[in-house]
């Protein structure tokens, strides 16, 4: 793979090419409190997301992250590169979680840009995103495509 890190200046609509891939810089651990915080406040009563002691007996021997975190924090670590200069968030489908995220993993984002094109105004365009995070394993954790609304350069306007 082509992998290219982007920086402050280098993510307006004119930089996305189909094809390019960026391994974001930077990491996260994810944290048994945040997880659980979250899963409580948007109301998940999953007992594999909060109660411990259910699962301690269950598949995986634990709680695990609620895959709304898992997908907010892949998305996050992405954002730096890919959503500095968005103008919209358009929409996010095939979602996947493969694997799942445990208190103490380690994420790292990638993305791949599946293809740019006209959004019907001058002052940006619509890229679209193929987004996916790994653990410290380098097992896929989540995959998912994401559309935004990227301003233009001011000097590349038409």
């Amino acid at each position: 793979m082509n992998h290219r890190a982007l920086t402050g200046s280098d993510n307006y609509f004119e930089d996305f090419t189909p094809g390019m891939v960026v391994r974001h810089a930077r990491g996260k651990t994810v944290e048994a409190a945040e997880h659980v915080l979250l899963t409580n406040l948007v109301m998940n009563t999953a007992h594999g997301h909060f109660n411990e002691h259910a699962m301690q007996g269950g598949l995986f021997g634990q709680r695990m992250a609620f895959g709304g975190y898992t997908a907010s924090l892949v998305i996050g670590l992405a954002s730096q590169d890919t959503a500095e200069n968005a103008v919209e968030e358009l929409g996010l489908d095939g979602i996947r979680f493969p694997t799942p995220v445990f208190a103490g993993d380690t994420l790292y984002a990638y993305t791949e840009v599946l293809e740019t094109g006209a959004a019907g105004r001058e002052d940006a365009g619509v890229v679209t995103f193929r987004h996916w995070g790994v653990n410290q394993d380098d097992k896929i954790v989540f995959e998912g495509r994401r559309r935004a609304l990227i301003k233009r350069r001011p000097q590349s306007r038409p």
